[in-house]
């Protein structure tokens, strides 16, 4: 079993994110706006007289980005702008290509750089100033060092997931911190996404490093490795097909996940959904917007963006990417306050530091679990 006790060096939560009760379960599905292109915007797309921004806006982001249909066409009817999606992969694969295309920009906008890799987005200068005047106070308390380039839009948190069902049926007791995950007791229960290939299991990597701090880490994947964790390539195989709480109702009753998670898989009317976010194992995502450096119509990134901090938006961020609005004039689910409140303390890390170990982590990961 593994002992070691877990370091007490987390950060409170922004103002914001304490005073809101729920988070994201992040889905693989993946919606465009307007059509996802793969030819670079056309000519057309500059600011027109007096500023005014006309034609098309790119906007690049992550696999699992979605938005409301009408609310969208209505956005382009007022804004005579006409938006297209382009979806590289996930957050690590899409501030991978932004960088590789600098010279050559893939788009005006970007949705989904997450705080995993925002320092490499600011270091690697791939985008350029814009502070809207649309920004909420909640998200100014969640820039990265102060920056102007990036904004943030959403954010959740992600957590361990437990099958309260297949725990009271089996008089098993429930884990409730990181460290019964190493118990015997839950021996062949969990299963993690692998950090290598998924955002949350990035997320869920950095949480045991703020844990147990760079000196203890490993030491504990090696301790789960021995209780025998299985680890899937992506959060929806994990979630979908080897977690018994869910629809495929498979084998392992711990899953990774989000705290928002069980609310989508109560009943409206239950007093509690079977499922449940373990509150002392959450880092906070948080996902970002800005304007590409070289884009070919900033202004209308800029008009994008805006939106994106309308009130309007930002009630639909619950529905449509099962993510946390950063604008506390947004409406939220009645089922999330119930179900899927926020941690209080989640664990954290910098971006500074996540930026200067992220690729040694994962490789010391790897190694430790997969071999």
């Amino acid at each position: 079993m593994f002992t070691t006790t877990i370091r007490t060096r987390r950060r409170p939560a922004a103002r914001a994110a304490a005073a809101l009760a729920a988070a994201a379960l992040a889905l693989t599905a993946c919606s465009t706006i307007g059509d996802n292109e793969e030819t670079s915007a056309d000519s057309d797309s500059s600011a027109g007289t007096g500023g005014t921004p006309s034609g098309t806006v790119v906007l690049v982001t992550h696999d699992s980005f979605a938005v409301d249909k009408k609310l969208l066409a209505d956005f382009e009817a007022e804004s005579g702008l006409t938006v297209q999606t382009r979806a590289p992969g996930d957050a690590g694969t899409l501030v991978n290509q932004l960088v590789l295309t600098k010279e050559s920009p893939l788009g005006d906008a970007v949705f989904g750089i997450d705080n995993s890799f925002a320092s490499r987005a600011l270091s690697a200068d791939i985008l350029q100033p814009y502070a809207s005047p649309e920004t909420p106070p909640p998200a100014a308390e969640l820039a990265v060092d102060d920056s102007d380039r990036l904004t943030a839009v959403d954010y959740g948190d992600v957590c361990i997931n437990i099958d309260r069902t297949w725990f009271a049926e089996r008089d098993v007791p429930e884990p409730q911190t990181l460290e019964d995950l190493a118990d015997p007791a839950y021996k062949d229960l969990l299963v993690v996404s692998n950090p290598a290939t998924s955002s949350p299991g990035l997320a869920f990597l950095l949480a045991t490093v703020d844990a147990f701090g760079t000196d203890g880490w490993l030491n504990y994947w090696a301790a789960l490795r021995d209780n025998g964790v299985k680890v899937s390539d992506s959060w929806s195989d994990a979630y979908f097909v080897d977690f018994s709480g869910s629809q495929g109702k498979g084998p392992r009753p711990i899953v990774l996940s989000y705290a928002s998670s069980p609310p989508f898989e109560a009943d409206p009317e239950a007093d509690e959904a079977p499922t449940r976010a373990l509150l002392d194992t959450c880092f906070r995502q948080v996902e970002y917007a800005g304007v590409i450096s070289g884009a070919e119509n900033p202004e209308g990134a800029k008009v994008l963006i805006d939106f994106m901090l309308s009130t309007r938006f930002q009630e639909t961020i619950p529905d449509q990417m099962y993510m946390y609005p950063v604008s506390e004039r947004a409406e939220l689910p009645t089922a999330w306050a119930r179900f899927g409140p926020l941690a209080d303390k989640p664990f954290e890390v910098s971006a500074d530091e996540i930026d200067a170990n992220r690729e040694e982590w994962i490789k010391q990961w790897t190694d430790t679990v997969v071999g």
